[in-house]
Order: C-alpha cells, then sequence, then structure tokens
C-alpha cells in the first residue's frame, strides 16, 4: 500500500489534518508533541470512476461517479530544530518516517506557531522560513547514518566486487533507498561517491532525499491566516489547506446535517431549518473558504502527493472485458495505483504472483483488442489479464 507521512512542526496542525483525512482518533491539542507516538490510519485518494462515461449504473465501487482508492497515512511527532541531533522527538519522528513513500510537510500558514511549535499572535512568526525545514533535518540524519562509517564503505567498495553505490543502497535499505535513486542522487549532486568527501556528503544526502522522499508543502490554518501571508505563500509553489474545515465537514456528513464528499469544492445543507444560527454562520464560513481555495484543500492534497509526487496512475483489472466485472459480476471491483510506465505483465504479479507468473496476454477492455506484455498502461485503462493460473 501507499503511504504518505504527515510531519511539521509541533502544534502546525498535523493531527487535525490526520484525522480530518482518516477519521481515525488522534489527539489535538493547542501545545507541542501533543503527539508523542506516531499515529496509523487509512485515508484515500479520489477519483472519477469509468463507470459513468461507459454508461453503467449498477457500479456499486463508486459514488455518483467518484471513487476512493486506499492508502495508508502516518501522523508522526512533531520536529523542532535539530532534531536530527536527537533534540525533542527527532530521532523517533526520523526513525516514523522510514515507510513513507512520500511526506506532506505541514506548515501553520496562519504563521500562529514559532519555529518550536509554541503558540504566538497570529501573523507573528513567518511561515516561509518553515519551509525546507524537514528536508534539512532528514538530510543531515542521513548524513549522519552514513557518515558513520563513511570511510569504510568507501574502502570496502574498492576492495570488493559491489559498487560503492551498492553499498550505499544496502546502508540505507531501511530507508526503502533504491540503487536507481542513489544514482540520481549522485549525479544530481554532481559527486563520485567513490572519491566523495565527509562535506560533498551531506550534498549528496539533500539530493537522496528529494529523490527518495520527495515533499509536498501544505499552508494549513488558512481559515486563520492573514491575507497578507497567504498572498506570499502563493509565490512559493505549495498547497494550501483547512483541515480544522474539512474535519468540521466531515463530521457534520456524519451526522447528516450536510451532504459532503471529500474533496468537493461546495456542500449542500438539505435541512437548513434544523441547524442554529451559529452552525449556519460557521458553515459559510467554511464555504468562503472553498470558494477561495476550491475545497478544503485536504483530500486535494493527498491526491497531489499520489499523482505528482509519486507520479502514479489509476488501473482497473477485470475478468469480463464485455462486462467490466469480475467473476462474481462485481463491476469495476478493484481500482490499483500503479507506477508510470506499468506494463500488463506488472500489473498481473500485482493481482496475484500466481497471475503474473503465469501471464499469456492481456486485453483493453475498452477496446477488445490484445495488448501487448510491455504495453505501457494509463490512467483509467480498464484491462482483463489471461494468464494459465487462476
Amino acid at each position: 500500500m501507499i503511504r504518505l507521512a504527515i510531519a511539521g512542526k509541533p502544534n502546525c496542525g498535523k493531527s487535525t489534518f490526520f484525522t480530518a483525512s482518516t477519521l481515525a482518533p488522534a489527539e489535538i491539542a493547542n501545545y507541542p508533541f501533543t503527539t508523542i507516538d506516531a499515529n496509523h490510519g487509512v485515508a484515500y485518494v479520489r477519483i472519477d470512476c469509468p463507470c459513468k462515461e461507459l454508461g453503467i449504473a449498477n457500479c456499486q465501487a463508486c459514488k455518483d461517479g467518484v471513487r476512493f482508492i486506499q492508502i495508508g497515512l502516518i501522523d508522526v511527532a512533531g520536529l523542532v530544530p535539530d532534531a536530527h541531533k536527537g533534540r525533542g522527538l527527532g530521532n523517533k519522528f526520523l526513525d516514523n518516517l522510514r515507510e513513507a513513500d512520500a511526506i506532506l510537510h505541514i506548515i501553520d500558514a496562519s504563521g500562529g506557531t514559532d519555529e518550536e511549535g509554541n503558540p504566538v499572535g497570529t501573523g507573528t512568526h513567518d511561515p516561509i522560513s518553515d519551509i525546507g525545514f524537514i528536508e534539512t533535518e532528514m538530510k543531515m540524519w542521513v548524513t549522519g547514518l552514513l557518515g558513520k562509517n563513511w570511510q569504510r564503505l568507501q574502502r570496502s567498495a574498492q576492495q570488493k566486487t559491489f559498487s560503492i553505490e551498492d553499498a550505499v543502497t544496502e546502508q540505507l535499505a531501511g530507508l526503502a533507498v533504491t540503487y536507481e535513486d542513489v544514482i540520481s542522487a549522485e549525479r544530481e549532486a554532481g559527486v563520485d561517491l567513490k572519491k566523495c568527501s565527509e562535506e560533498e556528503l551531506a550534498s549528496f544526502c539533500g539530493e537522496l532525499i528529494r529523490a527518495s522522499k520527495p515533499f509536498l508543502v501544505v499552508g494549513n490554518k488558512i481559515d486563520l491566516a492573514p491575507p497578507g501571508i497567504i498572498e506570499r505563500l502563493k509565490n512559493e509553489n505549495i498547497s494550501f489547506a483547512s483541515a480544522a474545515s474539512e474535519l468540521a465537514l466531515r463530521k457534520a456528513a456524519e451526522g447528516k446535517f450536510v451532504e459532503y464528499i471529500p474533496g468537493d469544492s461546495d456542500f449542500k445543507i438539505p435541512e437548513p431549518e434544523n441547524l442554529s444560527d451559529a452552525q449556519k454562520s460557521g458553515l459559510e464560513a467554511i464555504r468562503t473558504i472553498m470558494q477561495n481555495f476550491g475545497g478544503t484543500g485536504v483530500q486535494q492534497s493527498i491526491n497531489k502527493a499520489v499523482f505528482e509526487l509519486l507520479d502514479l496512475i489509476v488501473i482497473f483489472p477485470v475478468e469480463d472485458e464485455n462486462k467490466y466485472c469480475d467473476g462474481q459480476d462485481r463491476v469495476l471491483p478493484d481500482a490499483f495505483l500503479m507506477k508510470k510506465g506499468s506494463t500488463p505483465h506488472d500489473l498481473a504479479f500485482q493481482v496475484h504472483t500466481d497471475i503474473g507468473e503465469g501471464f499469456l496476454y492481456a486485453v483493453d477492455a475498452r477496446t477488445k483488442m490484445r495488448i501487448k506484455e510491455n504495453h505501457e498502461l494509463k490512467t483509467g485503462d480498464i484491462i482483463k489479464i489471461v494468464s494459465t493460473k487462476k
């Protein structure tokens, strides 16, 4: 399963973002280090289901053509300066990021918390100064991990049959760093790892973090942010969110007070007479935020991380290409997130190892034509896999 980590300094709204995304319980409070142990939950990416385009009326896997695909979400402890040296909960925090495929760096767009997460007056702290903060801490952490044994690694690579790139990959296997990540980082940093000094090592590690743990900065608390700060942040190419607004809407939808699907740009109030004036006023304030930003930003940020940062596509495997269903007549029952460039054979293995091993050919359900084993799939493809194994 794809996993995103929610990271940031204390008190920037990470746990509210997590709860709004998953409706899983997480302690939320206005003081640093509310989160001590990582919270794990299930969130979803939102896509358009192909059923409407195909004119299928009995698709039970979506709601009004809107479909959600499960991903994992991790809310980790807040990070403070020099966390890589163990300050605050730093080492614990950094260790929790090992299993993440990408990181949502939540910053307090209201400027209401200082660099260590202590509450200050709204607009007092410059949130732009928080951008890049976690990336730097992770870079220094990985530099420390490699630096402890760097000269030994270089000597071992020179004396043995494996390369220095292989040695680094093996050393950082717990961070899900791949050989390709190492090669890319070495190229981008402009260093030769065989001769790399300890000073050049930090530059390499910075590129390695960007390659293996891509970041999306999310300016949270836009409902509290002064307009001037928002305008400045818009120049920083970040996403915006009001996790508190999203959480309020999801709770209201649970109680049937509003009709809202996560990721919508608006909501409906079916029976406004059942709401108090204060509730109506609160909802209208949320509506204004959504009109200004195209939604609350929570679902939009998750989607951006999955489809833009991680460059994933969505593929729908079926057993019957004519009815677009599985063996139990369930229409479009599954939707898989896969790397761009994946092939039908890759899809077969993702369905089941046995299916992949017995792969014969694939059929494009839209055209009813066979496609090659190495055909590059594109998002929205509906594919039947023919295999010697069931």
